[in-house]
């Protein structure tokens, strides 16, 4: 991957690792679309082209460093069609496609993220397009929306994907954050369950539903219903849609135990992912 300068010091709380994953997942991001800039490549079972996918991270990367430095952007209105429409609307007025100019302004964006934490308290709320949340979870969301779409990117242009289980642990605060913003009602309406969900060999926390409301919690149940274990990756893919529990049960990614084992499947259908 290309050179580049050392990322900004972070602020209290904030872990140099989680600034530099984040800065780090640009540069790789901005190494793919360099290394085959086709911007029509279309991605597998997505609506955007390469083009598209690399625009709308440019545009989010400028976003998320205009909420770290304290402006007020308001973005949809917090559910995922609400985040949707806003993409879909803010593509429209920046046609710029070309994966090396974007490239740059994708690496650009994060750097100026993390020179805006620089003295700033990782405590210090802001409100960005799935709530309000602290900087060190922007921190993590940035990261999160990144590997995403360069998830998306790698498989378009046909290169290795950056995500790994360092990354997936970064990102786990701002998915624990999001997980009850982002839960299906129709989905969650009349269930009432607890689960304790995994990494394989990682972090653990709990996760009940109780008639349409979803409370997501540090520690699991003592006595879950249902006990779900995830290869990291794997749980990262389901957790952004990009990866069905059926796919990942039949490549051994999951074991799941408990009192109703037969809940582990219906789990990732309870959300949707922005």
């Amino acid at each position: 991957m290309t050179d580049s300068p050392a990322p900004a010091p972070a602020p209290a709380g904030v872990s140099t690792q989680l600034i530099e994953a984040t800065v780090a997942t640009a540069e790789d991001i901005a190494e793919l679309l360099r290394s085959n800039p086709d911007a029509t490549a279309r991605i597998p079972g997505a609506a955007w082209s390469a083009g598209e996918a690399a625009a709308h991270l440019a545009l989010a990367n400028l976003l998320m460093a205009d909420l770290a430095r304290g402006a007020a952007r308001p973005y949809g209105d917090g559910t995922p069609g609400g985040l949707a429409a806003a993409n879909e609307e803010s593509l429209a007025a920046y046609p710029e496609r070309e994966p090396t100019v974007l490239a740059d302004e994708i690496v650009r964006h994060t750097r100026e993220f993390a020179q805006a934490l620089v003295g700033r308290s990782a405590e210090e709320p802001v409100v960005t397009p799935l709530g309000p949340m602290d900087l060190g979870t922007l921190t993590c969301y940035l990261l999160t929306h990144q590997l995403g779409h360069g998830y998306d990117l790698a498989r378009a242009l046909k290169r290795p994907h950056m995500i790994d289980r360092r990354r997936v642990e970064l990102s786990l605060p701002f998915l624990l954050t999001a997980m009850p913003r982002v839960a299906d009602p129709a989905a969650t309406a009349g269930r009432r369950a607890s689960f304790a969900i995994g990494l394989r060999g990682g972090a653990r926390f709990g996760v009940a539903l109780a008639d349409g409301v979803v409370t997501v919690s540090q520690d699991p149940p003592d006595r879950p219903d249902c006990t779900i274990i995830t290869e990291p990756v794997t749980f990262f893919l389901m957790a952004l849609g990009r990866c069905t529990p059926l796919q990942a049960i039949s490549r051994g990614k999951i074991l799941s135990w408990g009192r109703k084992p037969w809940l582990a499947p219906s789990f990732p259908g309870y959300f949707r992912a922005p």
